[in-house]
């Protein structure tokens, strides 16, 4: 349930500042009805239809990350942009502050997933480590590269895009992959980042190249790394033992798991929106919400 309500909650960032309060609480009860619970099952049920096709998820990339970022694109581009745009951390120490407290809660987000105080959960603690380790240096050093600053919020979105990337491989990758993964998805998320920026959608927080992408990334990565050394339950080997089947379904589950996320989030919104405005007036929005909206302030 934690898995549940955390993902609806991602999406929060790719349009904060911009919906009422009430029609969000009636998303969440939609997406987690429409897409959270038909995903889950699907990749996690013995009876799962992506379980029986082979699909290698053991913490929620594919559940939680893709889903989340995805339907964050879908909802940044149907709300449009804000008002005011411009949005700075309130205190980089604060940013510092939550990234430690996700990278602990991550260990028991993907070594919970191992079901027990195994050996398995063991993997899964060691590599979640390394591959955000290894984001979290690789984003700060590609961003050195590119001519930018080495920056503390660029380590930090770093590492949370190398704990999204490692979530689905955790407990069936080794921690040489791991560190891999962590290094491929910081790159990728970092040039979707980038490309954002470019566009006019108004993705607040970078949830779909960080989550969305990342969540992508892991899965494909999965889909090359996976080993029955490491986890009994791989039957096909990953793309890099020579075996292509598991990276194949991977790619073409991935491709259908995008596009129905995105199409029935574009769904839920306009329900959410015919029901209740979704996007709340231009005085409100100037207002801000934590006022407007919870009648409430800093």
């Amino acid at each position: 349930m934690k898995f549940a309500i955390i993902t609806p909650a991602l999406v929060t960032g790719a349009f904060s500042e911009r919906v009422r309060f009430t029609s969000y609480i009636l998303f969440i009860c939609l997406f987690f009805v429409l897409i959270y619970a038909p995903l889950a099952h699907m990749t996690w049920h013995p009876d799962g239809f992506l379980l029986k096709l082979g699909v290698l998820d053991f913490a929620g990339g594919t559940v939680v990350h893709m889903s989340a970022g995805v339907a964050a694109l879908a909802s940044a581009i149907y709300l449009r942009k804000r008002t005011d745009q411009e949005m700075k951390p309130a205190r980089i120490t604060y940013v510092l502050l939550g990234t430690g407290l996700l990278w602990f809660g991550w260990f028991g987000f993907n070594g919970g997933s191992a079901m027990g105080a195994n050996n398995l959960a063991a993997i899964a603690l060691g590599t979640t480590a390394v591959a955000s380790g290894a984001a979290a240096f690789s984003w700060i050093i590609f961003d050195a590269l590119r001519g930018k600053k080495p920056s503390a919020m660029g380590t930090s979105i770093g590492a949370v895009v190398g704990l999204v990337a490692i979530t689905p491989a955790a407990g069936f990758v080794s921690l040489a992959h791991a560190l891999v993964i962590g290094v491929v998805a910081a790159i990728v998320s970092n040039l979707m980042v980038e490309w954002r920026t470019r566009t006019s959608i108004d993705d607040t927080l970078d949830v779909f190249p960080c989550h969305g992408v990342g969540g992508l990334v892991g899965m494909i990565l999965t889909g090359v790394f996976a080993s029955p050394g490491i986890n009994s339950a791989v039957v096909d080997k990953g793309l890099f033992f020579g075996e292509t089947k598991l990276f194949t379904t991977h790619i073409l589950v991935a491709i259908c798991v995008l596009v129905a996320v995105f199409i029935m989030t574009m769904i839920i919104l306009k329900i959410t929106d015919l029901i209740t405005p979704l996007r709340v007036s231009e005085e409100e929005e100037a207002e801000g919400l934590d006022i407007s909206q919870l009648g409430e302030s800093l």
